[in-house]
């Protein structure tokens, strides 16, 4: 247990039990249980409370929604029902397979609290009940301190950020007392192993720009940034170095800010970690002395460009000075720092030539590792609100991405995809233009013969 998380008043033993589930799209290399599912339990742990925590992924061959239903039930197995507690995520990628389950938890007698939370939850607007009826109640932003609170009492109490189904509803976000919370890899929620060498960490919290398509921002206004304690993040940063960690990915979504980014690298090196570190950046906020900081370490910096077009980026309200992109990546070309930049496909106002020009920009000036991504209308986002003003239509896919638009039909959509399938199949070893990405996009197959004999 971390010797730097204050202790909660503890709840009376077996007087209520929390089954925490996560349904996440990870990948192999993922520990088993993910950050923020771990942050909530190592929460619930410090404060004394039964917690069982389960994970699913939603994106395995073997992903069984009955599994989740009986393991859920099996965890609620030796109490009365009506005494436990459970929570669950909701993301884009697992909101249909949630709003199933509970109807069929409920359906199989379970008469335990239901509380959501998630990105689906802390940026919906009010309505929440309607679209998750079986549901007790509502958890938006932060969620250690609020579940604490939740599992421990039986009462319908007023606490920050938990909408309660049938009151109400005032909107507010839970906070998190950064300086005190647990940390889930010193109170061993996540596992260090030879087997597992990769994992995801976050350094501070909030983000201070405000894109209209990103849920890293509070409904209206900017996602105040806070950072985790130093005396926490060194103590983890020993653990890391001494258990064999390789490869960490942080989470934060803007991490080269000010003194809290320099004083955790130039930490990593004291400590002598010749592991991987992969960071959110951003050229606009990228300096000599971070780049300083950087030297002696394995990092990977990651940069979200979206679009060179001004248009597009006002949009969507993540405009760039492409001067300054320009310069930091000529800077990262210099000093042999590795690092990658992705783009947004279906943006409000462009067009499928604007986003050959965007790829055009990136790949003559050899960005070592360029992605395209489909927007996505995320709940609660700004972008998501205005989707009439700019003529944004989605497609049913599992998780659904914009297709159409004022500016671009769906085979234009699909054009764009398959250039950014080419930049996935390319990687590493991209051409120096967008001309000579298309040559390796492949061709759609011909069916003007389908109906002969001999096709």
């Amino acid at each position: 247990m971390s010797t730097l998380s204050s202790k909660v008043s503890p709840v009376p033993p077996q007087t209520r039990r929390a089954v925490l589930v996560s349904i996440d799209w990870t990948r192999d290399k993922d520990p088993r249980i993910p950050l923020g599912h771990a942050s909530i339990v190592a929460a619930l742990r410090n404060a004394g409370i039964d917690v069982r925590a389960l994970s699913f992924a939603i994106n395995r061959p073997n992903f069984s929604e009955e599994r989740i239903l009986w393991s859920i039930l099996e965890c609620a197995r030796g109490l009365e029902s009506r005494n436990v507690d459970l929570g669950l995520g909701v993301y884009v990628w697992n909101d249909r397979v949630v709003k199933r389950l509970l109807g069929r938890l409920r359906q199989s007698g379970f008469e335990g609290r239901i509380f959501l939370g998630g990105p689906q939850i802390s940026y919906a607007g009010a309505g929440l009940e309607q679209l998750y009826p079986e549901a007790d109640g509502f958890v938006r932003g932060y969620g250690e301190e609020a579940m604490v609170a939740l599992v421990a009492t039986s009462e319908r109490i007023q606490i920050p950020g938990v909408h309660w189904a049938g009151q109400v509803d005032v909107g507010l976000q839970a906070q998190a007392k950064l300086e005190t919370l647990a940390s889930p890899f010193l109170g061993n929620v996540i596992e260090l192993s030879a087997e597992q060498r990769f994992i995801r960490w976050e350094t501070q919290r909030g983000c201070p720009f405000r894109c209209s398509f990103c849920q890293h921002r509070e409904a209206g206004s900017r996602l105040r940034r806070r950072d985790l304690p130093m005396a926490r993040l060194e103590e983890e940063m020993e653990l890391f170095v001494r258990s064999g960690v390789d490869d960490i990915a942080v989470l934060d979504p803007l991490f080269n800010l000010g003194d809290h980014a320099l004083t955790v690298l130039r930490t990593f090196r004291r400590l002598g970690y010749r592991g991987r570190l992969s960071l959110q950046c951003h050229f606009s906020t990228m300096d000599d002395e971070f780049l300083q900081a950087c030297e002696g370490l394995d990092v990977r910096l990651e940069f979200g460009l979206q679009t060179i077009h001004e248009k597009e980026a006002r949009a969507v309200e993540r405009v760039n000075h492409l001067e300054k992109v320009e310069e930091g990546i000529r800077k990262l070309h210099a000093r042999g720092i590795p690092f990658e930049v992705s783009i947004i496909f279906g943006l409000p106002e462009q067009t499928l030539a604007s986003f050959r020009q965007t790829l055009d920009f990136c790949l003559r000036r050899q960005v070592p590792v360029l992605k395209a991504f489909p927007l996505m209308l995320l709940r609660g986002t700004q972008l998501e609100r205005e989707r009439a003003r700019w003529g944004l239509e989605e497609n049913n896919a599992p998780i659904p991405s914009v297709v159409r638009s004022h500016t671009f039909d769906e085979q234009e959509w699909n054009r764009m995809e398959a250039l950014a399938e080419a930049l996935r199949r390319t990687e590493g070893s991209h051409p120096d233009c967008v001309e000579a990405l298309e040559k390796r996009v492949a061709p759609a197959p011909d069916t003007s013969d389908w109906w002969s004999p001999a096709a």
